[in-house]
């Protein structure tokens, strides 16, 4: 009798844990129609034809991915496995990783190559319709591996990595991103002038880096890009920064319902132009703070004015010399003579010894950006001033 009970337990358990097992499994079609919604409100479009579950992993087959405005013209992408994957609280889900398939695509003489693609920690929102943080496709890091674009056979750009975080706060996120061995081969260049200077300037070969740097209060809107810089081996580094406020999560998604609006109207200039006047309204909402543009010399100046002043017939330090006299004379037509005081010093220091040139905009007091677009429309020439211009050299 205590055998035939214990014979009935067992069944009982069996028959609950097949009825129970399909609820508690991942729901692959339903976490690839919440990524297409996700990234649909940016303008892109992703669809793809089934979705496997196998514990948790779910791979989607058939992926392709457009633009909403171009819907004949989409990228085929191929598998996508998602692994680690989870139910969040309130139907999202989040991917431990996602790894896509590497590309290879040829059209006519070139060809493009990137492998090793992946995601970490991709978090994709329940509603991307609503308005928190939580509404939001995040991920933990973007990497890939070589990337190659080919010509005729030869390789004229490559790069080695590229890495992207972005980091979480209470605040709001910190970001980095970093693309390494960036190289640009400009041999293939057929114009003569042009393949004269390049090969005079030693510009054969680019060799060099990408990094950016910055962070995002959500409440503020605060936007701070402290580094967005170019750099290449003997020719310098271009380094750009702003901070502006304003960028709110109301923004985002006000200007997303506007890109939506302009891709579903038929008649592209009426959308053109409508979306140009919702991007003049959403301008009022933000405001500058500062910004700065710097160039690092890395032998490049010297070189430039060397192979300039060969042009000419002259030395590279008499046309130095000749562009100190030649600038003053050019920024008077400006009618901005404290700024003109100081480019003219700036350009006199930089070219008697290059090492940085600075221009930066660092107002006292936030300026709203409509007051900006006043001054630049009313009086050009109190720009400068409002956004508290300076320019230095050599600092």
């Amino acid at each position: 009798m205590k055998h035939r009970r214990n014979l009935h337990m067992l069944a009982a358990s069996a028959a609950f844990l097949t009825l129970a097992g399909p609820s508690f499994a991942l729901d692959g079609g339903d976490m690839m129609k919440k990524l297409s919604a996700a990234i649909g409100a940016g303008g892109t479009v992703i669809t793809f034809e089934k979705a496997d579950v196998e514990g948790d992993t779910v791979t989607a087959s058939g992926v392709e991915v457009g633009i909403a405005s171009l819907p004949d013209d989409k990228l085929k992408i191929g598998d996508i496995t998602f692994e680690g994957v989870k139910e969040t609280e309130g139907g999202g889900y989040y991917a431990n990783s996602v790894a896509f398939p590497d590309v290879d695509k040829k059209q006519e003489d070139g060809h493009l190559s990137a492998r090793d693609i992946q995601v970490q920690g991709l978090t994709i929102p329940a509603n991307a319709a609503g308005k928190t943080l939580d509404d939001l496709l995040l991920y933990e890091t973007v990497s890939t591996g070589p990337i190659v674009v080919s010509i005729k056979g030869k390789d004229v750009f490559t790069i080695e990595s590229t890495e992207s975080n972005l980091g979480r706060e209470d605040s709001g996120f910190t970001y980095d991103a970093n693309v390494a061995g960036l190289k640009i081969d400009l041999s293939q260049v057929e114009d003569p002038s042009s393949k004269d200077a390049i090969e005079k300037l030693g510009l054969t070969t680019l060799d060099g880096a990408l990094t950016m740097k910055g962070s995002w209060e959500v409440e503020s809107g605060k936007v701070a890009v402290d580094e967005y810089a170019l750099d290449f081996k003997n020719v310098g580094r271009l380094n750009f920064a702003v901070d502006f406020s304003g960028y709110t999560l109301n923004f985002i998604k006000s200007l997303q319902e506007a890109v939506k609006t302009a891709e579903a109207n038929p008649n592209k200039e009426e959308a053109n132009q409508a979306m140009s006047l919702a991007m003049l309204g959403m301008m009022q909402q933000l405001t500058f703070n500062s910004a700065e543009l710097r160039f690092d010399d890395a032998s490049i100046t010297k070189k430039a004015l060397d192979y300039a002043g060969s042009q000419q017939g002259v030395s590279g330090d008499q046309l130095a010399q000749s562009l100190k006299g030649l600038v003053p004379m050019m920024l008077a037509q400006l009618n901005l003579p404290e700024l003109q005081n100081q480019i003219s010093a700036a350009v006199n220091t930089y070219l008697d010894g290059p090492k940085s040139l600075t221009i930066s905009a660092a107002p006292e007091k936030p300026v709203p950006f409509p007051m900006i677009m006043g001054a630049a429309m009313g009086a050009p020439n109190t720009i400068p001033s409002v956004l508290g211009v300076k320019v230095t050299a050599n600092d």
